[in-house]
Protein backbone atom coordinates (compact mmCIF):
# COMPACT_ATOMS: atom_id res chain seq x y z
CA UNK A 1 0.00 0.00 0.00
CA UNK A 2 2.84 2.37 0.85
CA UNK A 3 4.41 1.78 -2.59
CA UNK A 4 1.14 2.53 -4.36
CA UNK A 5 0.52 5.71 -2.38
CA UNK A 6 4.06 6.93 -2.97
CA UNK A 7 3.68 6.42 -6.71
CA UNK A 8 0.37 8.30 -6.74
CA UNK A 9 1.88 11.20 -4.81
CA UNK A 10 4.83 11.41 -7.18
CA UNK A 11 2.52 11.42 -10.20
CA UNK A 12 0.32 14.13 -8.67
CA UNK A 13 3.31 16.29 -7.79
CA UNK A 14 4.65 15.95 -11.34
CA UNK A 15 1.35 17.01 -12.89
CA UNK A 16 1.15 20.02 -10.61
CA UNK A 17 4.69 20.99 -11.53
CA UNK A 18 3.86 20.94 -15.23
CA UNK A 19 1.22 23.59 -14.65
CA UNK A 20 3.90 25.94 -13.35
CA UNK A 21 5.91 26.01 -16.58
CA UNK A 22 3.26 27.92 -18.47
CA UNK A 23 -0.17 27.13 -19.83
CA UNK A 24 -0.16 25.31 -23.13
CA UNK A 25 -2.23 27.03 -25.82
CA UNK A 26 -5.12 24.94 -27.08
CA UNK A 27 -3.97 25.20 -30.69
CA UNK A 28 -0.21 24.86 -30.17
CA UNK A 29 1.85 24.67 -33.36
CA UNK A 30 3.75 21.85 -31.67
CA UNK A 31 0.69 19.60 -31.82
CA UNK A 32 1.65 19.21 -35.48
CA UNK A 33 4.49 16.76 -36.26
CA UNK A 34 5.81 19.07 -38.97
CA UNK A 35 6.77 21.58 -36.27
CA UNK A 36 9.42 19.15 -35.06
CA UNK A 37 12.71 18.25 -36.72
CA UNK A 38 12.71 15.14 -34.51
CA UNK A 39 9.76 13.67 -32.63
CA UNK A 40 10.76 10.18 -31.50
CA UNK A 41 7.61 9.25 -29.64
CA UNK A 42 7.63 5.54 -30.54
CA UNK A 43 11.17 4.70 -29.43
CA UNK A 44 11.75 2.87 -26.14
CA UNK A 45 14.59 4.53 -24.23
CA UNK A 46 15.95 5.34 -20.79
CA UNK A 47 15.70 9.12 -21.21
CA UNK A 48 14.69 11.95 -23.55
CA UNK A 49 16.88 14.55 -25.24
CA UNK A 50 15.33 17.96 -25.84
CA UNK A 51 17.71 19.50 -28.37
CA UNK A 52 17.87 23.07 -29.66
CA UNK A 53 19.50 23.80 -32.99
CA UNK A 54 22.37 26.26 -33.52
CA UNK A 55 22.07 29.23 -35.84
CA UNK A 56 21.59 28.27 -39.49
CA UNK A 57 19.52 31.26 -40.63
CA UNK A 58 21.54 34.11 -42.12
CA UNK A 59 18.83 36.75 -41.83
CA UNK A 60 18.08 39.54 -44.30
CA UNK A 61 17.85 43.29 -44.57
CA UNK A 62 14.48 43.36 -42.82
CA UNK A 63 14.39 39.78 -41.54
CA UNK A 64 15.84 38.84 -38.16
CA UNK A 65 13.99 35.63 -37.24
CA UNK A 66 13.61 32.48 -39.32
CA UNK A 67 10.14 31.87 -40.72
CA UNK A 68 8.57 28.53 -39.86
CA UNK A 69 7.57 28.37 -43.55
CA UNK A 70 11.17 28.68 -44.78
CA UNK A 71 11.68 25.12 -46.03
CA UNK A 72 15.23 25.71 -47.29
CA UNK A 73 16.43 26.95 -43.90
CA UNK A 74 14.50 24.17 -42.15
CA UNK A 75 16.49 21.68 -44.24
CA UNK A 76 19.72 23.27 -42.95
CA UNK A 77 18.19 23.28 -39.46
CA UNK A 78 17.70 19.51 -39.64
CA UNK A 79 21.19 19.01 -41.00
CA UNK A 80 22.81 21.04 -38.24
CA UNK A 81 20.98 18.96 -35.63
CA UNK A 82 22.18 15.77 -37.30
CA UNK A 83 25.78 16.91 -36.89
CA UNK A 84 25.43 16.63 -33.09
CA UNK A 85 22.65 14.06 -32.71
CA UNK A 86 25.00 11.06 -32.51
CA UNK A 87 26.50 12.42 -29.29
CA UNK A 88 23.18 12.22 -27.48
CA UNK A 89 20.79 9.71 -28.93
CA UNK A 90 22.03 6.32 -27.69
CA UNK A 91 19.43 4.99 -25.24
CA UNK A 92 17.47 8.25 -25.62
CA UNK A 93 14.41 9.46 -27.47
CA UNK A 94 15.22 12.63 -29.41
CA UNK A 95 12.98 15.72 -29.53
CA UNK A 96 14.07 18.77 -31.52
CA UNK A 97 11.56 21.52 -32.34
CA UNK A 98 11.81 23.95 -35.19
CA UNK A 99 11.74 27.48 -33.79
CA UNK A 100 11.95 31.04 -35.11
CA UNK A 101 15.64 31.29 -34.35
CA UNK A 102 17.44 34.58 -34.86
CA UNK A 103 19.63 35.10 -37.90
CA UNK A 104 23.37 35.60 -37.89
CA UNK A 105 22.65 39.27 -38.65
CA UNK A 106 21.22 39.69 -35.14
CA UNK A 107 24.63 38.95 -33.63
CA UNK A 108 26.08 41.82 -35.66
CA UNK A 109 23.74 44.22 -33.81
CA UNK A 110 24.70 45.88 -30.52
CA UNK A 111 23.94 43.53 -27.61
CA UNK A 112 21.06 45.68 -26.32
CA UNK A 113 19.28 45.46 -29.70
CA UNK A 114 19.35 41.66 -29.96
CA UNK A 115 17.02 40.78 -27.12
CA UNK A 116 13.63 41.38 -28.75
CA UNK A 117 14.53 38.95 -31.54
CA UNK A 118 15.92 36.39 -29.09
CA UNK A 119 12.76 36.64 -26.99
CA UNK A 120 10.68 35.72 -30.05
CA UNK A 121 12.86 32.65 -30.61
CA UNK A 122 12.49 31.67 -26.96
CA UNK A 123 8.68 31.95 -27.13
CA UNK A 124 8.71 29.02 -29.56
CA UNK A 125 11.22 27.04 -27.50
CA UNK A 126 9.12 27.37 -24.35
CA UNK A 127 5.91 26.48 -26.18
CA UNK A 128 7.55 23.38 -27.66
CA UNK A 129 8.97 22.29 -24.31
CA UNK A 130 5.64 22.82 -22.54
CA UNK A 131 3.87 20.77 -25.20
CA UNK A 132 6.53 18.06 -24.89
CA UNK A 133 6.08 17.91 -21.10
CA UNK A 134 2.30 17.75 -21.33
CA UNK A 135 2.08 15.17 -24.10
CA UNK A 136 5.27 13.14 -24.45
CA UNK A 137 7.46 13.15 -21.35
CA UNK A 138 5.49 10.97 -18.92
CA UNK A 139 8.13 11.31 -16.19
CA UNK A 140 11.12 10.41 -18.38
CA UNK A 141 14.56 11.77 -17.40
CA UNK A 142 15.54 14.72 -19.60
CA UNK A 143 18.79 15.84 -21.16
CA UNK A 144 18.50 19.42 -22.41
CA UNK A 145 21.11 20.13 -25.06
CA UNK A 146 22.01 22.71 -27.64
CA UNK A 147 24.81 24.46 -29.42
CA UNK A 148 25.49 28.18 -29.88
CA UNK A 149 22.08 29.91 -30.12
CA UNK A 150 20.59 26.57 -29.13
CA UNK A 151 22.75 26.61 -25.98
CA UNK A 152 21.50 30.12 -25.17
CA UNK A 153 17.93 28.83 -25.59
CA UNK A 154 18.73 25.81 -23.39
CA UNK A 155 19.90 28.06 -20.57
CA UNK A 156 16.82 30.29 -20.90
CA UNK A 157 14.69 27.16 -20.62
CA UNK A 158 16.50 26.02 -17.49
CA UNK A 159 16.10 29.41 -15.83
CA UNK A 160 12.42 29.56 -16.67
CA UNK A 161 10.88 26.09 -16.53
CA UNK A 162 13.26 24.10 -14.33
CA UNK A 163 12.69 26.28 -11.28
CA UNK A 164 9.81 23.88 -10.56
CA UNK A 165 11.30 21.26 -8.25
CA UNK A 166 9.52 18.29 -9.79
CA UNK A 167 10.66 19.24 -13.29
CA UNK A 168 14.17 19.97 -12.06
CA UNK A 169 14.33 16.43 -10.64
CA UNK A 170 13.95 15.08 -14.18
CA UNK A 171 17.08 16.88 -15.38
CA UNK A 172 19.97 14.55 -16.13
CA UNK A 173 22.13 17.43 -17.37
CA UNK A 174 22.07 20.46 -19.65
CA UNK A 175 24.76 20.51 -22.33
CA UNK A 176 24.85 24.21 -23.22
CA UNK A 177 27.91 24.04 -25.46
CA UNK A 178 29.08 27.21 -27.16
CA UNK A 179 27.46 29.75 -24.85
CA UNK A 180 28.36 31.38 -21.55
CA UNK A 181 26.93 31.16 -18.05
CA UNK A 182 28.24 33.28 -15.17
CA UNK A 183 28.43 33.10 -11.39
CA UNK A 184 26.04 36.06 -11.28
CA UNK A 185 23.42 34.08 -13.20
CA UNK A 186 23.73 31.15 -10.82
CA UNK A 187 23.21 33.52 -7.92
CA UNK A 188 20.12 34.97 -9.61
CA UNK A 189 18.70 31.50 -10.37
CA UNK A 190 19.60 29.33 -7.36
CA UNK A 191 18.07 26.19 -8.86
CA UNK A 192 20.88 26.19 -11.46
CA UNK A 193 24.09 24.28 -10.73
CA UNK A 194 27.23 24.12 -12.81
CA UNK A 195 29.04 20.81 -13.31
CA UNK A 196 31.93 20.07 -10.97
CA UNK A 197 33.09 16.77 -12.46
CA UNK A 198 32.41 13.98 -14.93
CA UNK A 199 29.38 12.34 -13.33
CA UNK A 200 27.34 14.86 -11.35
CA UNK A 201 23.74 15.24 -12.48
CA UNK A 202 21.18 18.02 -12.72
CA UNK A 203 24.01 20.32 -13.80
CA UNK A 204 25.07 22.59 -16.66
CA UNK A 205 27.96 21.61 -18.92
CA UNK A 206 29.37 24.46 -20.99
CA UNK A 207 32.57 25.61 -22.67
CA UNK A 208 33.72 27.89 -25.50
CA UNK A 209 36.75 26.89 -27.57
CA UNK A 210 39.32 29.42 -28.71
CA UNK A 211 43.03 29.82 -29.41
CA UNK A 212 45.35 31.16 -26.76
CA UNK A 213 45.52 34.63 -28.36
CA UNK A 214 41.77 35.42 -28.29
CA UNK A 215 40.57 37.98 -25.71
CA UNK A 216 37.06 38.83 -26.98
CA UNK A 217 34.13 37.05 -28.65
CA UNK A 218 30.34 37.18 -28.97
CA UNK A 219 30.07 34.37 -26.42
CA UNK A 220 32.61 35.79 -23.96
CA UNK A 221 32.93 39.56 -24.42
CA UNK A 222 36.14 41.12 -23.16
CA UNK A 223 35.94 41.70 -19.41
CA UNK A 224 33.51 38.81 -18.89
CA UNK A 225 34.32 35.56 -17.12
CA UNK A 226 32.18 32.53 -17.88
CA UNK A 227 31.96 29.26 -16.02
CA UNK A 228 33.28 26.29 -17.98
CA UNK A 229 34.33 22.68 -17.71
CA UNK A 230 37.12 21.03 -19.70
CA UNK A 231 35.57 18.21 -21.79
CA UNK A 232 38.86 16.30 -21.85
CA UNK A 233 39.49 15.93 -18.10
CA UNK A 234 36.14 17.20 -16.70
CA UNK A 235 37.86 19.70 -14.42
CA UNK A 236 36.74 23.28 -13.79
CA UNK A 237 40.13 24.67 -12.79
CA UNK A 238 43.09 25.36 -15.07
CA UNK A 239 44.44 21.80 -15.01
CA UNK A 240 45.59 21.19 -18.59
CA UNK A 241 44.55 18.11 -20.51
CA UNK A 242 46.98 16.73 -23.07
CA UNK A 243 45.94 15.63 -26.52
CA UNK A 244 46.25 11.99 -25.40
CA UNK A 245 43.05 12.55 -23.37
CA UNK A 246 41.09 13.42 -26.52
CA UNK A 247 39.15 10.26 -27.43
CA UNK A 248 38.39 11.50 -30.91
CA UNK A 249 37.57 14.63 -32.86
CA UNK A 250 34.77 13.79 -35.29
CA UNK A 251 33.83 15.93 -38.26
CA UNK A 252 30.28 15.18 -39.33
CA UNK A 253 28.07 16.05 -42.29
CA UNK A 254 24.41 17.11 -42.49
CA UNK A 255 23.38 13.47 -42.52
CA UNK A 256 25.08 12.92 -39.16
CA UNK A 257 27.77 10.75 -40.75
CA UNK A 258 31.30 10.96 -39.35
CA UNK A 259 33.34 11.97 -42.39
CA UNK A 260 36.68 12.20 -40.58
CA UNK A 261 37.75 11.05 -37.12
CA UNK A 262 41.08 12.11 -35.59
CA UNK A 263 41.98 10.64 -32.19
CA UNK A 264 44.17 12.83 -29.97
CA UNK A 265 43.76 15.93 -32.14
CA UNK A 266 43.87 18.57 -29.41
CA UNK A 267 44.62 19.23 -25.80
CA UNK A 268 42.91 22.01 -23.85
CA UNK A 269 42.94 24.02 -20.64
CA UNK A 270 40.66 26.60 -19.03
CA UNK A 271 41.77 30.22 -19.03
CA UNK A 272 41.41 31.47 -15.43
CA UNK A 273 40.64 35.03 -16.59
CA UNK A 274 38.02 34.46 -19.32
CA UNK A 275 36.87 30.96 -18.44
CA UNK A 276 37.38 30.11 -22.11
CA UNK A 277 38.55 26.67 -23.20
CA UNK A 278 41.98 27.31 -24.72
CA UNK A 279 42.63 24.68 -27.37
CA UNK A 280 46.19 23.56 -28.01
CA UNK A 281 47.90 21.58 -30.80
CA UNK A 282 45.88 23.15 -33.65
CA UNK A 283 46.11 26.54 -35.37
CA UNK A 284 43.57 29.07 -36.70
CA UNK A 285 45.03 28.49 -40.16
CA UNK A 286 44.11 24.80 -39.98
CA UNK A 287 40.68 25.49 -38.44
CA UNK A 288 39.45 28.95 -39.50
CA UNK A 289 36.37 30.56 -37.94
CA UNK A 290 34.32 30.32 -41.18
CA UNK A 291 31.66 32.79 -39.99
CA UNK A 292 31.55 36.60 -40.32
CA UNK A 293 30.69 37.03 -36.65
CA UNK A 294 33.98 35.43 -35.50
CA UNK A 295 37.66 36.18 -35.90
CA UNK A 296 40.01 33.34 -36.77
CA UNK A 297 41.12 31.72 -33.54
CA UNK A 298 37.57 31.51 -32.23
CA UNK A 299 36.94 27.77 -32.66
CA UNK A 300 33.21 28.11 -32.05
CA UNK A 301 32.07 25.93 -34.95
CA UNK A 302 34.37 23.14 -33.72
CA UNK A 303 33.12 23.06 -30.11
CA UNK A 304 31.35 19.75 -30.64
CA UNK A 305 33.63 18.38 -33.34
CA UNK A 306 36.93 18.72 -31.48
CA UNK A 307 35.56 16.85 -28.44
CA UNK A 308 32.91 14.60 -30.00
CA UNK A 309 33.92 11.26 -28.48
CA UNK A 310 34.57 12.70 -25.01
CA UNK A 311 31.14 14.32 -25.00
CA UNK A 312 29.48 11.16 -26.29
CA UNK A 313 31.09 9.10 -23.53
CA UNK A 314 30.15 11.67 -20.90
CA UNK A 315 26.46 11.66 -21.85
CA UNK A 316 26.42 7.95 -21.06
CA UNK A 317 28.30 8.44 -17.79
CA UNK A 318 25.90 11.11 -16.54
CA UNK A 319 22.80 9.21 -17.65
CA UNK A 320 23.98 6.06 -15.89
CA UNK A 321 24.71 8.07 -12.74
CA UNK A 322 21.25 9.65 -12.88
CA UNK A 323 19.49 6.32 -13.38
CA UNK A 324 21.41 4.81 -10.46
CA UNK A 325 20.45 7.74 -8.22
CA UNK A 326 16.83 7.54 -9.34
CA UNK A 327 16.73 3.79 -8.74
CA UNK A 328 18.07 4.29 -5.22
CA UNK A 329 15.49 6.98 -4.50
CA UNK A 330 12.59 4.83 -5.72
CA UNK A 331 13.86 1.86 -3.70
CA UNK A 332 13.89 4.02 -0.59
CA UNK A 333 10.32 5.17 -1.28
CA UNK A 334 9.07 1.62 -1.73
CA UNK A 335 10.88 0.16 1.28
CA UNK A 336 8.46 -1.28 3.86
CA UNK A 337 7.83 0.80 6.94
CA UNK A 338 9.84 -0.33 9.99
Amino acid sequence: MRTKNAALLLALAFLLALAGCGTEEEASAYARPESWAYLETDKAADADVFFLCPTVYAGGEDSFNMSMDDEATKSDFLGAINMEKGIYDENCRFFAPYYRQVGLNVYLLPAEERESYLELAYEDVKEAFTYYLDHYNDGQPILVAGFSQGADMSLRLLKDCFAEEEINRLLVACYAVGWSITEEELAEYPHLRFAAGADDTGVIISFNSESEEITDSVMIPSGTRTLAINPLNWKTDGTPAGREENLGACFTDYGGNIVTEIPQLTGAYLDPVRGALKVTDVTPEEYPAMLPTFADGIYHIYDYQFFYRNLQENVGVRLNAYLAERGSALSALSAPAP
